[in-house]
């Protein structure tokens, strides 16, 4: 039985990469040495850290202006860090709440500042405007909300306010003009490799910013100074990001995996939208293209529905656990044979259970 993966922590890989990988530990370009035995200061790690940054630079298209950071902790741990790191000499920063997410990082910043909620979805629908406060240090959203299947498609203005992004969900699945941001900061787990990598991309004039104290792993300005080796980086995720990078670019960039992903959603959202058996409650304006949200009719159909599409090789379909019902994650590596599949289950299950 064939398998697919759905899942949202970690996603799946493209076979290439995989089978690149299986190579690279055993032995790394004929050196004797596993890719898991290379030290970071070794000229052979330099090179595949510029690679890295290089692809990702050409790839968002960033000047020189920005700065490119790879860093450990994950996004949840960047919460925190953002306010040690970009206040300055302010109190008070804006944040816009639309989901799960939003709210882990609004309620880890307040133990650092003064945090104000310029505007609130409802979980269902994101706010179309927002009402900045009168001299924050920075206003931050979630574009994607994993949780609720929630996507912003269009961002309001800020003015010279920065915006600060967690974009750990849709980071690379399209093109986005990044002059817009003052940062953006995303885990790799989902679009870019493995879990144990967190991107930061960030304007040069946020630096120089941090509170006295920040540990130098944690501090932007002495990280970029570092390029990211202050302390020891995640080599192997960091490898396997170079990995994803390169196939992105081999697979038409931003513009081609963003028409993709469009795609494979449209097909999902088709078929759950088809007759009212599946149902999916967000507003089809802000829903996302990377985290579809549906339930059935009933709580029984849903536990029936996770059991059989499990049988059948669906997998990590259960919706977050503050939110319940089915989710389906379609990151840039799902293929669109698997969300075929899974319409033909889907189908196949509304014919015997509706």
């Amino acid at each position: 039985m064939k398998a697919f993966s759905f899942a949202s922590g970690q996603s799946v890989l493209p076979p290439t990469v995989v089978a690149e990988l299986c190579r690279d530990l055993a032995e790394w370009r004929d050196s004797g040495l596993s890719l898991l035995e290379l030290p970071f200061t070794h000229a052979d790690f330099g090179d595949l850290l510029a690679q890295a940054q290089g692809d990702l630079r050409a790839l968002l298209g960033l000047s020189d202006s920005y700065r490119v950071l790879f860093l450990q902790g994950g996004a949840s741990a960047q919460f925190g860090l953002l306010p040690m790191n970009l206040l300055g000499s302010k109190t008070g920063v804006d944040y816009v709440e639309t989901g799960h997410w939003s709210r882990r990082a609004m309620a880890a910043a307040a133990a650092w500042c003064d945090v104000h909620v310029v505007a609130q979805g409802d979980g269902v629908s994101l706010p179309a405007t927002w009402h900045l406060s009168a001299d924050p240090a920075y206003c931050h959203l979630t574009t994607n909300e994993t949780a609720e299947g929630l996507q912003f498609h269009h961002i309001p203005e800020t003015g010279d306010v920065p915006l600060v992004a967690d974009m750990t969900a849709d980071f690379l699945t399209r093109p986005i003009s990044v002059e817009r941001f003052g940062l953006i900061y995303a885990s790799a787990q989902k679009n870019l490799g493995v879990a144990g990598l967190t991107i930061v991309v960030l304007n040069a004039k946020l630096l120089g910013r941090a509170r006295h104290g920040v540990p130098a792993p944690f501090n932007y300005t002495l990280q970029a100074d570092a390029g990211s080796r202050i302390n020891t980086p995640p080599t192997f995720a960091i490898a396997v990001a170079a990995k994803m990078l390169t196939w992105l670019k081999a697979n038409g960039g931003l513009e081609s995996v963003g028409a993709g992903n469009a795609h494979k959603s449209a097909k999902l959202y088709a078929a759950i939208d088809a007759d009212g058996f599946y149902q999916c409650p967000v507003q089809p304006q802000d829903r996302s293209l990377l985290n579809v949200r549906f339930h059935l009719p009933t709580l029984h159909l849903n536990t029936i529905f996770l059991e059989e599409s499990e049988a059948h090789g669906f997998l990590h379909l259960q919706g977050h656990p503050s939110i319940g019902g089915i989710r389906v994650s379609l990151y840039n590596a799902v293929p669109e044979e698997a969300v075929d599949a899974l319409i033909v289950f889907m189908d196949d299950f509304r014919r015997r259970r509706g």
